[in-house]
């Protein structure tokens, strides 16, 4: 038992150290008004007054037409341009300095004055890109659905609260309502607020899905042997009830990384099948933990959810906290 509140204790310092590191995506959109001249938008995010050291470099055949208009909104900073490039663009690369030394990537989307896109992903490993002009929807697709999976697999109030449900099922049959349910909640909810139809507050929404965790925990540690509460009878019931919520934090997280207006239903159904995606790696990794923990050790798997829940709701608590002081100070 010493040994698991040892590793817990590792892994709560893991998360709050992953938390207060977490940095949200750049987004560079550049689009072709005519033969040679381009509007830019450069978003990086910023914390109060200081932004992300992360500079956009074009090739030397470009050169601005004015200074670039900047300004700060939302916990980001924008700088808008125009630009004109001897020969176009297309077949030349673009660079993000400081993106190799960050711990953030950048979505960039292209569009060409013919009606075609071209959107690709710079990271820290590869900061540059080479322009090739249209892309197909599939490679479109693809990169918003590697986007999901890499959301939902970063988003620990995410996976804690879907590890939370976990420990409260004990049949596979109520595992697979529980998924269905919450996958089908977030899914209304993230496509009725990337598509318009409804919105809250994003930094009220955050606080609020840090509760959600917390009240899951509490159930766990209210359990008792022979006694089946509401929340362990009917757990589709809370994952599709805080479902919903979730999905608003979901869309908030495609709203910062770069929806592009033109590519909606395509990015919003290849980012949600990639967080569906990604869910299930969760749910496989954790059912095959438990497989092996239960074959390998004798360790007592009531203790270890009772330690576990506690754990749950001292990060989720210490979430909401820092969330609250953070939208309650705007």
């Amino acid at each position: 038992m010493r040994r698991l509140l040892l590793l817990l204790a590792v892994l709560l310092a893991m998360a709050v150290q992953a938390t207060a590191h977490e940095i949200r995506p750049a987004y560079l959109q550049v689009d072709e008004t005519a033969h040679t001249q381009f509007s830019v938008l450069w978003k990086v995010p910023a914390a109060g007054d200081r932004r992300l050291a992360l500079y956009v470099r074009f090739p030397a055949e470009c050169r601005n037409l004015g200074e670039p208009a900047g300004s700060m909104s939302g916990g980001a900073y924008f700088e808008r341009w125009k630009m004109t490039c001897d020969g176009g663009l297309k077949g030349k690369s673009v660079t993000v300095d400081g993106l190799r030394t960050s711990m953030t990537d950048v979505l960039a989307r292209i569009s060409w004055i013919d009606g075609t896109t071209e959107v690709s992903r710079l990271t820290p490993e590869h900061p540059s890109l080479t322009l090739k002009g249209a892309q197909s929807a599939l490679q479109v697709g693809w990169t918003y659905f590697v986007l999901g999976v890499e959301h939902i697999l970063g988003g620990l109030d995410h996976l804690l609260f879907v590890l939370a449900l976990m420990l409260l099922i004990r049949e596979r049959w109520m595992l697979i309502k529980t998924i269905t349910a919450f996958t089908l909640a977030h899914s209304i909810t993230l496509a009725g607020t990337t598509l318009g139809y409804f919105s809250l507050p994003q930094k009220p929404v955050e606080a609020t899905i840090a509760l959600s965790i917390a009240f899951v925990a509490s159930e766990l540690v209210k359990m008792k042997p022979g006694e089946r509460r509401l929340s362990e009878a009917y757990p589709w019931v809370v994952a599709f009830s805080f479902g919903l919520l979730h999905g608003f934090g979901f869309a908030g997280a495609l709203q910062e990384i770069g929806l592009p207006q033109k590519d909606v239903p395509l990015a919003l159904l290849t980012f949600n099948l990639g967080v569906e995606a990604g869910q299930l790696m969760f749910v496989g990794a954790v059912l095959l933990m438990y497989a092996t923990v239960k074959i390998v050790t004798n360790l007592p798997l009531s203790k270890a959810r009772l330690a576990t829940a506690y754990l749950i709701g001292t990060i989720a608590i210490g979430w909401f906290l820092e969330r609250a002081a953070g939208f309650m100070t705007l």
